[in-house]
């Protein structure tokens, strides 16, 4: 395996770069900006534009490869073979759009936009994958921010192509095989791993608590900028000022490093460790104490003993001596909390109850957003922009929300990050139990809170990985899990909601048309059913894991050896 070697530069800088290449792997969001010229250019029906779609969902969310290289490659390399893909496949499909090349075969159009949007998956795993590797003292934090931009930035490039492209397919096909991986690889130098931020820095919390405001800001402003486009048409010169605000508010992380640039400031441990040379000359640890090692558990404590080490502590300390010159061998399976192999974690009952809790959180929440123009046609609402609208916007927030309050609870109380998936399920019964019941009053504010609550099951699912499992093989344990949401839409969206949904529409007049309560009652009976199971789990899981944050966040005393100082 390739060792990474940290650079000197502060891991503020790969942060923000990687801001910009979460605006590339948006990507796949711009499915429906192009998909209608496809239609009518290449003379598509319905039926075949869906598996253009389906093609982008797997695309978008088939990062095992990626997951697996980001182990053994260094960052620059897997963000070249996402530039790579985002060229290759969104090039046909520009080629196909603008008629440059006529009769092009549907399964190699198919087959372009399965690679373009695969280069989403590659691009997101690997700033996921550094960023939390340079904040190991703020997963939560960092997953929230970056899952958080990745949906805003699909946003961005709706502005972009509503604004600077003049609602042109082919002008927007064109930055995306272009643009995108000319960004990527602009920004390969700086998402790489980096000196790693330390617990005791003290501006850390203000810096993300700059970055996150300056997202909500960016949410907010491009929320009010397409009310306004709406409502009244702008000039030329108007969208170009309206997008320059965006990229101006994309570049605000990139005051952080500046300014700890131009301000240097001394981290606390090290100002703690600037002592007089008196002071230096005293020992570290008392003159007589006892080492304990206990060889199941590989864990060492070292305490005060004024009667002395007895022979068998002296049998110990020479085990343990002998263990790190490799006289001893010693293998065992890794613990929670510590680097797993693959083969390793999927043998433990915690990895499938949070594989099965996330599929049934985000599947049931992926299930309403598929279908919300449906929705809104059953409950005779003619609002289905703002529906949208509402669940993306409450994605964001709760994408945000969730990964800073995980942080919080996990730093301040030793809660258990799956906690918050539990108490956003519990909501998900509630709002389910509203849709089944179809009132109408209820409809918005039900649709916003649903869109929160499917955000936080992703910002809590990646940091949760990461410290049951270790960051050694975190990209590929994190891609496992995603695999929820696509298998979650096929069972829960596809087989379930589209089926009750035609045999409903069957009975009516139309045959294909479904209105009224019927349509999705039962389906909303059996998403809350199974959002009780996604309770009960989240909660045997919470009580299996809180010794691994009380172990990793509640500053015991004990000391556990690496598993990799044991071969």
């Amino acid at each position: 395996m390739v060792q990474e070697k940290a650079g000197t530069r502060p891991p503020w800088v790969g942060l923000a770069a990687a801001v910009w290449v979460q605006l590339a792997a948006a990507n796949p969001y711009t499915f429906p900006l192009y998909s209608g010229t496809l239609k009518s250019m290449l003379g598509y029906d319905q039926q075949q534009l869906t598996l253009l779609g389906v093609a982008g969902n797997i695309g978008q969310n088939f990062g095992i490869i990626p997951g697996i290289l980001c182990s053994w490659l260094q960052p620059w390399l897997v963000l070249a073979v996402g530039a790579m893909l985002c060229f290759v496949g969104y090039g046909p499909v520009w080629l196909a759009v603008t008629k440059t090349v006529v009769g092009m075969p549907f399964w190699v159009l198919w087959s372009a936009i399965l690679l373009g949007t695969n280069s989403s998956a590659w691009l997101i795993t690997t700033v996921l994958v550094t960023n939390m590797k340079n904040f190991p003292h703020s997963r939560g934090t960092v997953s929230g921010l970056l899952k958080g931009y990745v949906g805003l930035c699909g946003a961005v490039l709706t502005q972009l192509y509503s604004g600077i492209l003049n609602k042109s397919p082919a002008n927007l096909l064109i930055v995306l095989t272009l643009g995108l991986p000319l960004m990527c690889l602009l920004m390969m130098y700086f998402v790489s791993p980096c000196t790693p931020a330390t617990e005791d820095d003290e501006s850390q919390h203000g810096h993300f608590l700059f970055t996150q405001i300056a997202c909500i800001i960016l949410a907010l402003y491009i929320l009010g900028t397409t009310f306004f486009d709406e409502l009244i048409p702008k000039s030329r010169m108007a969208n170009y000022l309206m997008f320059g605000v965006t990229v101006l508010v994309l570049l605000s992380p990139l005051a952080i490093p500046i300014k700890m640039t131009i301000y240097r400031s001394v981290p606390k441990i090290q100002r703690d460790q600037l002592v007089s040379p008196q002071e230096s000359k005293e020992p570290l640890l008392p003159p007589l104490y006892q080492t304990h090692v206990d060889i199941s558990t590989t864990s060492v404590s070292i305490s005060d003993n004024s009667d002395g080490p007895s022979d068998n502590e002296d049998d110990n300390v020479i085990m343990l001596l002998a263990m790190g010159e490799g006289a001893v061998s010693m293998k065992r399976r890794p613990r929670r909390g510590e680097d797993f192999e693959f083969h390793e974690a999927l043998v433990k009952a915690d990895f499938w109850l949070l594989f099965v809790v996330f599929f049934i959180g985000v599947g049931s929440g992926v299930t309403v957003m598929n279908n919300l123009a449906q929705i809104a046609t059953a409950a005779k609402n003619n609002g289905t922009t703002i529906l949208v609208c509402l669940f993306s916007l409450g994605n964001f927030f709760g994408r945000l929300a969730g990964g800073a309050v995980s942080e919080h609870l996990v730093k301040s109380r030793l809660i258990p990050r799956p906690v918050l998936m539990a108490c956003t399920q519990t909501i998900m019964i509630i709002i389910f139990l509203l849709l089944a019941l179809a009132l109408e009053e209820s409809l918005y504010p039900a649709i916003a809170c649903l869109g929160i609550c499917y955000g936080v099951q992703h910002s809590i699912m990646i940091p949760t990985a990461s410290e049951l499992f270790g960051l050694k093989n975190f990209g590929l344990f994190y891609n496992f899990m995603s695999l929820g949401n696509p298998l979650g839409a096929f069972l829960f969206s596809s087989l379930l909601a589209g089926y009750l949904y035609d045999k409903e529409a069957a009975k009516g007049s139309s045959g294909t048309i479904c209105v009224g309560s019927n349509c999705f009652q039962l389906t909303f009976f059996i998403l809350g059913g199974f959002c009780v199971l996604g309770t009960f789990l989240s909660v045997i899981l919470s009580v299996r894991i809180k010794p691994v944050y009380q172990m990793m966040y509640g500053g015991g005393s004990s000391y556990r050896v690496p598993r990799t100082s044991l071969h």
